[in-house]
Parts: C-alpha cells; sequence; structure tokens
C-alpha cells in the first residue's frame, strides 16, 4: 500500500440482522393479507359501508298529498308537479358566470347562493317548489354537482273564498294552517327514499335501491258547498265594504245534519301568494277563532229556559214600563219603551227589559243549564284548529245583574259556529246537532233539549221578529217563511263597553214550515251610520238565505209576495 493512501474497511453487520428484517417485512405482508381476506371474506360490510358513503347518496322521495274537495267533489286543493333544486355541495363545480346565472334562475342574490352552499353540509337544497320550466333552464347551464327532483306544490283554485277554512302548506307540503294542519296526517302521506349511486364527479348513475316507498296521502271530502261559500263570501264582503266594517263573518249549517255548508270571512287572503301569508289578522278563521258578546241573539235561549221550568207562557204579560228597569246599582234600558208586553211581544220586539225580568225569575242555575246544553262555553268540536270555547262562567259567581244582562247576551261570549250551532234546537226537535267540516250522509242525532211544545212556541217567537212590528222584516225571503233573531251589542272597551262600537248579528232558521238551513251573521263594527243587527246584518242573512235554498231546490213554503217591508227603515230597533 501506498503512503498516505487512505484506508477504507468494509462495514460488518451482525449476522442476524437480515434476518430480522426479513422476518418483519414477513410479517407485515401475513397482517395485510390476513386483514384483506378478513374484510373481504369475513366482514365484508366494512368496505362496503365505506364505498357507499363514498359513493352511495340516500335520497328522499316525495309523497303525493291528498286532494281536498267539497261536498260536490269541487277541488279546493290540489297538489301540481313542481321541481326541488339541489346539490352535493363538496362536488359542486361551477364557473363564477355559471353561478350568477343560477342566482338569477333561482331569484337570490349571487353572494347568497355562495354562503348557503358554504355553510351547508353534503346535501343542500338550493329552491323549493320551482316551476319545471325553469328547472329545465338550471340543467341546461351544465353545472356538475346540482339536481333537481320531482315534487309538489299545493293550490288553490277558490283562493281567497276558502282559505281561512282550507288553510296551506309550507314548501315541505306538510300543513300550516286551516284543515290542511288538523288533517295533515290523513293528506300529507308518508316520504319515501331510494338509494342511489354517484359517481366521481356527482352524477347520479344508478338507483341501488328503494328503501321505503312513499305512502300517498289520502283525499278529504268536506262538508262545504263551494256555491253555497262564494255567495257567503261575495254577499258578506259587499255587506262590510258598504256598512264600512271593521270585519265579518258568515256561517249557514245544514239544520238536519249538522254539517257546515259555509264559513265565510273578511278580510282574507290569498293562500296562492306566500307573501300574503305574513298578514296573520287576515288569516284567521274568524268563525271559529274569535269570540264576541252575542247581544240579544241570546234571548231565544233566556225564554226557552223559562218555558221549559214553566216560569212563564208564550201569552204571559210581562210589564216592561218605563222602558228601564234597575236590579240594585246599575240601570237596564229599552231602546224603545214598550209597556205591558207578552212573552212573544219580548222577542219580537226585543225587549231588553222584559228578558231580564224573566231571567230573574229563574234559578241562576236552571238558566245556566239551558246554556250550556245549547253548547255555550264548550268548543263546538269540528276539529278546526285553534277553535275557541267562549265563556260561560259557572252559576255561583252570577250576581243578579249579571244574570239580568246575560238574559240579552252580555257578560257571555261565543264564536259564530257556536252561536249558529244552537239554533239547531230551534231548527229540530229541541236537538242540539253536533257541527262538522267534514261530509256527512242524512240527517244526525243530537242532544235533546227542549221539549217539542217549546220548540214550537220558539219557532212562531222567532217568526214574529220578521213579521212587522219585529225587529227584523228586512229578514223576510220572497216565497219562504223566515224565523230569526236580530243582535246589537256594544263592544267591550277596557273595563266597559264602547260608547260607539257595535257588533251587528242576525241568525235565522228557514223555511220555519221544516227547516233545511240555518245562517249567522255578524258585522264587526259597521260605521256607515247604520248599526242595528235588523239594519245591517238582516239584509245579508235575507240575501244568502234565499239564494241557498233556491240553490238546493228547497220547496217553497208561503206566497211570493209576502214581503212586505215597513215604511219606516227602522221602525222596530233592538239595543244592548
Amino acid at each position: 500500500m501506498r503512503a498516505g493512501a487512505a484506508s477504507l474497511a468494509a462495514p460488518r453487520f451482525p449476522a442476524w440482522r437480515a434476518g430480522a428484517i426479513f422476518a418483519l417485512l414477513a410479517a407485515g405482508l401475513a397482517a395485510l393479507a390476513g386483514r384483506s381476506l378478513y374484510l373481504q371474506g369475513i366482514d365484508r360490510a366494512f368496505l362496503q359501508e365505506q364505498g357507499a358513503s363514498r359513493y352511495g347518496r340516500e335520497l328522499p322521495v316525495e309523497a303525493h298529498r291528498g286532494k281536498i274537495v267539497d261536498r260536490n267533489g269541487e277541488p279546493l286543493a290540489i297538489s301540481t308537479p313542481v321541481k326541488s333544486i339541489w346539490a352535493f355541495a363538496s362536488q359542486l363545480q361551477a364557473t363564477p358566470e355559471q353561478m350568477r346565472s343560477l342566482a338569477a334562475l333561482l331569484e337570490v342574490a349571487p353572494g347568497e347562493l355562495s354562503r348557503r352552499i358554504a355553510q351547508a353540509g353534503e346535501f343542500v337544497y338550493l329552491a323549493r317548489q320551482v316551476p319545471p320550466e325553469v328547472a329545465e333552464r338550471i340543467a341546461r347551464l351544465g353545472i356538475k354537482g346540482i339536481y333537481d327532483e320531482r315534487t309538489y306544490r299545493r293550490y288553490y283554485p277558490a283562493g281567497e273564498v276558502m282559505s281561512q277554512v282550507v288553510g296551506f302548506t309550507n314548501a315541505d307540503d306538510s300543513g300550516l294552517e286551516g284543515l290542511e294542519l288538523s288533517q295533515q296526517d290523513w293528506l300529507g302521506g308518508k316520504k319515501g327514499s331510494r338509494r342511489v349511486i354517484i359517481n366521481r364527479r356527482g352524477d347520479v348513475v344508478a338507483d341501488v335501491q328503494s328503501l321505503q316507498a312513499p305512502q300517498e296521502g289520502r283525499d278529504l271530502a268536506l262538508s262545504l258547498d263551494s256555491k253555497l261559500q262564494y255567495l257567503a263570501f261575495r254577499e258578506l264582503k259587499a255587506a262590510v265594504e258598504a256598512n264600512k266594517a271593521k270585519a265579518g263573518g258568515m256561517v249557514i249549517l245544514d239544520a238536519k245534519s249538522g254539517e257546515i255548508l259555509a264559513i265565510a270571512n273578511t278580510p282574507t287572503f290569498n293562500p296562492n301568494n306566500p307573501k300574503a301569508r305574513l298578514n296573520r289578522e287576515r288569516m284567521r278563521n274568524r268563525a271559529l277563532t274569535d269570540v264576541y258578546e252575542p247581544g240579544s241573539t241570546l234571548k231565544p235561549f233566556t225564554i226557552a229556559a223559562a218555558l221549559e221550568a214553566g216560569q212563564v207562557k208564550p201569552d204571559t204579560v210581562i210589564d216592561t214600563a218605563p222602558g228601564r228597569f234597575s236590579v240594585r246599582s246599575a240601570t237596564i234600558h229599552d231602546a224603545h219603551a214598550g209597556g205591558a208586553l207578552t212573552v212573544e211581544q219580548v222577542i219580537q220586539k226585543s225587549s231588553n227589559v222584559g228578558a231580564a225580568k224573566i231571567a230573574l225569575s229563574l234559578p241562576a242555575e236552571t238558566m245556566w243549564r239551558m246554556l250550556a246544553e245549547a253548547g255555550f262555553g264548550s268548543a263546538p268540536r269540528t276539529g278546526f284548529p285553534g277553535e275557541v270555547a267562549g265563556r260561560l262562567r259557572p252559576p255561583r259567581t252570577w250576581k243578579p245583574i249579571e244574570q239580568a244582562t246575560m238574559a240579552y247576551g252580555h257578560g257571555i261570549s261565543v264564536n259564530l259556529v257556536q252561536l249558529a250551532r244552537a239554533y239547531t234546537i230551534f231548527a229540530s226537535d229541541g236537538e242540539l246537532k253536533p257541527v262538522t267540516l267534514l261530509k256527512a250522509s242524512g240527517s244526525v242525532a243530537g242532544q235533546p233539549v227542549l221539549h217539542h211544545d217549546t220548540v214550537a212556541a220558539m219557532r212562531r217567537m222567532l217568526e214574529l221578529v220578521t213579521q212587522p212590528g219585529g225587529t227584523a222584516p228586512k229578514a223576510r225571503i220572497a216565497g219562504y217563511r223566515v224565523g230569526g233573531k236580530t243582535g246589537t251589542a256594544h263592544k267591550l272597551e277596557g273595563h266597559g263597553y264602547a260608547a260607539h262600537r257595535y257588533v251587528a248579528s242576525f241568525v235565522g232558521v228557514a223555511p220555519m214550515s221544516s227547516p233545511r238551513l240555518i245562517v249567522a251573521v255578524m258585522i264587526d263594527e259597521p260605521s256607515a251610520g247604520q248599526y242595528y243587527g235588523g239594519s245591517v246584518a238582516a239584509p245579508v242573512f235575507a240575501s244568502v238565505m234565499g239564494q241557498a235554498l233556491r240553490t238546493l231546490g228547497v220547496p217553497t213554503d208561503a206566497p211570493m209576495d209576502n214581503v212586505i217591508l215597513p215604511a219606516d227603515d227602522d221602525a222596530v230597533k233592538e239595543e244592548t
């Protein structure tokens, strides 16, 4: 070896090191092979789940919502096909220009659309209930990761005429108001689901399986008659406008079956316009959800209680002179001093003094029982969401003045359907009929309340109200005998009654020879000069009842020239 040359010695490793490395490699290979055999041969579910999580998706399948139809099969709520636009957010691929076009078609700001996608999970709805033609234009944009599916949008052919009864649904086709809400389980059915496979670009390439078939909703037939509903709505709206009133309500009942044939309210809203649904004031079905003091429309029940108890007879004379009556420190007034009146005339002329004296001749329990058996203080049980029971206090709390004023409808609150239902006692053979918004068939048995003789006497009194000398000659109808009762009640204000705010009402029955219909009308705060029930509500009743009877083909029971109005438009008034 030459001097100065570096001497390099070959490295020496222990003999066992190579064997150890080979053993470790062999063990790792065996572990991988074992794991592979385990996953592919024994626990294959793991790989399937992992594959499904990357390439499989579970998508909802909409159920078709059942139709709502009137008693004659006319559609009131139907579902029309629309599209829902959705996306797999993680796989969305779009140029800025495509996003601007998409936002324009969806009628949202581009920034809002981007935020909605960024804040969502893997699956996000971009828009619901999109018209099919708009969905087609979105598809032509060619954006990866965006899809559409067929769904349904609710359409209401009757619009504002039926809106407060039928209600409406939300974007998920679930009921939010009215019968759409209360009958959700019947109408809505149940959504299904399906599993699909997507490729790496997010395209759906195959349907794997139907996980759950949708359960279709069932159709619902209502008791309402579209023709009568439109008639009631048109006449009520015209009356509210003519009398410059705040609101109004009307109910038409079938006296034999208790079916509600029409239930109209104003103001109202168009359920086909989503923006109109924001006004809660217009959405209320006032005839079922609002209460008011019924005024003199309650007097027939006071008189019926006294007749049933044997306290008076129709020809019993009540001294109402001098037109006022003091109960301790309070004084009750009549609009006109009537002097000595028979019980029949107390109803005909709507004497507060006469009704109060008759009420005070009865035990409080007797009068309360009559009102309770007539359905006051209990909800009508139509199944409508938000219906109220009104207020009927227990008799042990009544003071004499409270019993006296309750005789003519103060100190008690009712809703309009509840009041119309109570009159089924007089329109039937003394039975309180159950009321319903769903179609029934034939006559329905009710709860007995009055004896036949009492009913006959009350019908005669109610008919006298519409005769000359009564408070409602304007309720008369050519060709039909009509009976009913007016009401003119001061509205509550604070702890007392407003001096110049009224509720004018009329509840009537026809034809009196064999009652078929009951119509109840309520006009809230008329302010065009007239406010008596006989002047404001009775003419609306006459118009609606007459047309309804003719529409249903009900035979006449009086001469066609039986309508004779008094010369003085307000010859007989009633005030409570």
